[in-house]
């Protein structure tokens, strides 16, 4: 393809999605392309138009409980269990094929770096059959991103009585230490996650269309959220009036934002910035290096596909696709949805749709536009 918008139409025009919104950054030069519609029979997409982002939120949540490290509020190895004291006295399952009534204590406190870089016990492995992963799902409701109406205490007093799937530190796990560590950002600075979110990340980086909910007077720009289905069109799962035009309970660290791609862009351009006085250089730094070992990322190999882990996203360490650069750092989300920077060559590349993912597996779009940015 010749041009961004060029690969988005290939896509569109198929008939696979509505539309998308792409934004390609090297320096200052910035490429955005807005191609089909906010929905199947919606008006045209433009470069404002609202996603639902999905685990685009993890880098966020990261970045913010971060802040309250370099505030002084909370030490990087300290236990949670002083504000978190749901967590102070953990119980693994005996081995992963235990049942939740076989366990042990764990072997000492979850530390908020195990929250951080995904080890704390908690969250998603390569078998979502383990009773310890299936109780996620059933008692959390860790369902594919939807806003919830329980209140972060009596989540987190859910999560508190399934059993760790494994000892902190010992294994990356996806997704629900992000949810965690909204929670705790929320008792660390008194008030609730999008507060804290927009009075120190979004506000001082113009980010002023991110939010856990549309405001009324934004809902025309809000797309309708699809996913595939086994033969035909895509179905509706989500229009611009429904679960998020309205704040949630519990405010998802892990998977709850609504955004658009310039206000990514802006959160990615800080973090190639050195934290650009939000954060700190060794925030960044923390955010941006691989912390897992050799073992950890083959396990999680599902959903990383080779490459490390930072905080709150990945981190490439191996050049298996073209589009892999050593140091790349982002995500993606379950609404199909990705953000990376590439410090090394200063580089972002941003794409927004709103056709749901069917695994971890990024589909087609996402890997074609990778492979144009990365060209």
């Amino acid at each position: 393809m010749t041009s961004l918008e060029a690969l988005l139409a290939s896509h569109v025009d198929a008939g696979s999605l509505p539309g998308a919104v792409a934004l390609v950054a090297r320096g200052d030069d910035v490429e955005v392309a807005a191609v089909g519609r906010t929905a199947f029979d919606g008006p045209p997409m433009e470069r404002r138009s609202l996603f639902r982002v999905a685990s685009l939120t993890k880098p966020i949540t990261a970045a913010a409980l971060l802040l309250l490290v370099e505030d002084g509020r909370v030490g990087l190895h300290d236990p949670v269990g002083e504000w978190l004291p749901e967590l102070a006295a953990p119980r693994v399952v005996r081995t992963p094929r235990s049942p939740l009534d076989d366990v042990v204590p764990a072997a000492r406190p979850i530390t908020v770096f195990d929250l951080l870089t995904a080890r704390a016990g908690y969250g998603f492995p390569s078998d979502f059959s383990l009773p310890a992963v299936q109780a996620l799902f059933s008692d959390l409701r860790q369902q594919p991103p939807e806003p919830s109406d329980v209140t972060p205490d009596e989540w987190l007093a859910d999560l508190a009585r399934i059993p760790m799937l494994a000892q902190p530190g010992e294994r990356w796990l996806y997704n629900t230490t992000s949810d965690v560590q909204g929670v705790l950002i929320a008792r660390l600075a008194g008030r609730p996650l999008p507060e804290f979110l927009t009075e120190r990340l979004f506000a001082p980086l113009g980010m002023i269309d991110t939010a856990f909910s549309v405001r009324p007077a934004d809902l025309d720009r809000f797309t309708t959220l699809y996913r595939p289905t086994e033969s035909g069109p895509p179905e509706q799962w989500d229009p611009p009036t429904g679960l998020w035009s309205h704040e949630p309970g519990f405010p998802s660290g892990a998977g709850g934002l609504v955004s658009t791609a310039d206000d990514l862009h802006a959160f990615s351009r800080m973090l190639l910035a050195d934290g650009a006085g939000v954060l700190t250089p060794e925030s960044v730094r923390l955010m941006t290096t691989n912390h897992l070992t050799p073992a950890q990322r083959a396990a999680g190999e599902l959903f990383l596909e080779g490459q490390g882990w930072g905080c709150g996203g990945s981190v490439d360490v191996e050049r298996r696709d073209p589009w892999n650069t050593p140091g790349r750092y982002g995500w993606i989300g379950g609404t199909g949805t990705s953000a990376h920077a590439v410090p090394s060559r200063s580089t972002v590349a941003i794409l927004l749709t709103q056709l749901s993912l069917t695994g971890p597996t990024p589909p087609r779009v996402l890997r074609d536009f990778w492979r144009w940015a990365a060209a």
